[in-house]
């Protein structure tokens, strides 16, 4: 136990010194020394990550730390790539993005202390919905919801800014995704008729995927935003998958959601837009259009062409000419000063969550508990998809946020609250076999039997005591002046007093013959038969 303590302790802080000497790279070219500002906040922050260490040690021994040092690399990656634009455009976007990682750290630090089963989420599984629903619709208020770069998506804040409720949505509706299919599982496995070799499931079993659909729509059409409500269909089509393990809902989940994407791109314009400008990204017209064109992607390709096999090298490139860099297009920005290598290595440590996530849900007997393990590993799966394939030219831009690098708090909070949820779900997998249940139902089903057991068992030496009372034999009490006067009788009787002669009794004359006795007490205490006439 203690090598593989310090080997989580040793690749942790290899993992921060990776970060750092990025940091310190990075500065020295850009400028030519560290500030001290960022110094400080670095070793808060680092004091953070160890705090982190310490309380999942003591709180989830059993959890796997490997998704921590993948996401604090991936997370000083993209603070310093940040902080690197903002010294071209002589903002502080970065110092802004430490601050909510330290927020992002403290509220993992007390999911991690204060989350010690996560089968508590399967209790609130309908307020889970509510409060998803209201996260996701809260966007359309007049008042708080803001409209930016064509999307409604955001809500401000007095005094902290604009954040996007649909990051905390993903995770309220993954724990209700979870614990509805995980209870209806049975009725969404049965099989339907067979089309082209394919097990269709029965139509009363589809309701739910088309309430799912109709409500992804409505966020396509009401906020803007096909990144959004493509991620949330996806990740209910994926849990559904692994509830049931057919292939046929994944098909029927991708015809009708690209049969309500090409209909919004062929009724909305900005939808229509991002399509084209993705069909035609090297056309002049959509070049030189002043919204909704493709300048932005244009310029994030040039950047990841100039950057090649290696990079330009940190603080030689120039990613700030990109648009948005900070946020939509950090990894253009990476791919130009890191290179193909640099890229790889990134996506490997996203593959590295990935794959922990997946070996979770497959470690773990609990159902609940692999659903949710599952969706939230394939949100952010595809969450990374959409946005390296979005940038890349492979699918039309989603307006999503690459998790843990991206520019913005609302997105980092709310992706280490993922990773956090993970590790805790990691720690129920790896526990030895003696120490958990093996499933929700079984547990439930064995302390039901066990309360039954002993409801019987209780029950059982009631009427046992009650048995045994009533064969007992009730002691009578005597009056004391019966014994004495029974004591006298007994002594005049049995034993005479000398001198005095021994009568015997008289038979009793009581006007029947003796034809009609059948027996006759004998004094020696023996019985004679009587004589017939």
């Amino acid at each position: 136990m203690m090598a593989t303590r310090l080997k989580q302790f040793g690749l942790l802080l290899f993992s921060m010194l990776i970060c750092g000497v990025s940091f310190f790279q990075m500065f020295e070219r850009t400028a030519g020394g560290f500030p001290h500002s960022y110094l400080w906040m670095l070793a808060f922050v680092g004091a953070l990550f160890l705090t982190a260490w310490g309380l999942l040690l003591r709180f989830q021994p059993y959890a796997n730390q490997a998704i921590m040092c993948c996401v604090m690399v991936l997370t000083g990656t993209g603070i310093m790539m940040i902080a690197r634009i903002d010294q071209d455009l002589n903002t502080s976007v970065a110092f802004k993005q430490l601050l909510w990682l330290s927020i992002a750290l403290v509220v993992a630090n007390l999911l991690v202390i204060f989350m010690k089963d996560y089968r508590v989420l399967r209790r609130f599984s309908y307020v889970s919905m509510v409060i998803g629903l209201v996260l996701l619709l809260s966007p359309m208020l007049p008042v708080v919801g803001s409209e930016q770069y064509g999307a409604r998506i955001w809500v401000k804040i007095p005094g902290l800014g604009s954040f996007q409720p649909s990051e905390f949505a993903k995770l309220f509706l993954a724990f209700f995704f979870a614990s509805y299919l995980y209870d209806h599982r049975d009725q969404l496995a049965v099989g339907g008729k067979k089309v082209l070799g394919l097990q269709l499931p029965r139509i009363k079993d589809m309701g739910p995927i088309i309430v799912v659909w109709i409500v992804a729509m409505g966020v396509l059409v009401i906020q803007h935003d096909l990144g959004t409500s493509l991620m949330f269909f996806a990740m209910f089509v994926s849990m559904l998958y692994v509830a049931t393990g057919r292939k046929s809902w994944i098909i029927i989940g991708f015809i009708a959601f690209a049969a309500g994407a090409f209909l919004a791109a062929n009724i909305f314009s900005h939808v229509g837009a991002r399509v084209d400008a993705w069909l035609h990204p090297f056309s002049t017209e959509q070049y030189g259009k002043e919204y909704g064109g493709s300048y932005q992607l244009v310029t994030g390709i040039f950047g990841l062409a100039s950057g090649g096999m290696m990079g330009t090298g940190l603080g030689q490139g120039h990613p700030s000419l990109t648009p948005i860099a900070n946020s939509d297009y950090i990894y253009a920005a990476l791919g130009e000063e890191l290179g193909l290598t640099g890229l790889m290595a990134i996506l490997m440590l996203y593959l590295l969550i990935i794959a922990a996530g997946m070996i979770t849900a497959m470690k773990i007997k609990d159902g609940f508990g692999k659903l949710l393990a599952s969706g939230l590993v394939f949100t952010m799966a595809f969450q990374v998809f959409t946005v390296v394939g979005g940038i890349t030219l492979v699918i039309p831009l989603t307006g999503l946020t690459l998790p843990y690098m991206a520019a913005g708090g609302s997105s980092l909070i709310a992706n280490y609250m993922l990773a956090t949820l993970l590790m805790v779900i990691s720690n129920s997998a790896n526990k030895p076999e003696s120490d958990i249940d093996s499933d929700t139902f079984q547990y439930e089903a064995m302390q039901a039997l066990s309360a039954r057991k002993q409801s019987r068992a209780r029950r059982s030496v009631a009427s046992e005591q009650s048995a045994a009372q009533s064969q007992a034999v009730p002691q009578v009490s005597i009056p004391a002046t019966m014994q004495q006067s029974q004591a006298t009788e007994i002594i005049s009787t049995e034993t005479p007093v000398a001198g005095t002669p021994i009568v015997p009794p008289a038979p009793p004359s009581n006007g029947f013959g003796t034809a009609d006795m059948t027996s006759t007490p004998n004094p020696s205490g023996n019985t004679s038969e009587g004589s017939q006439a």
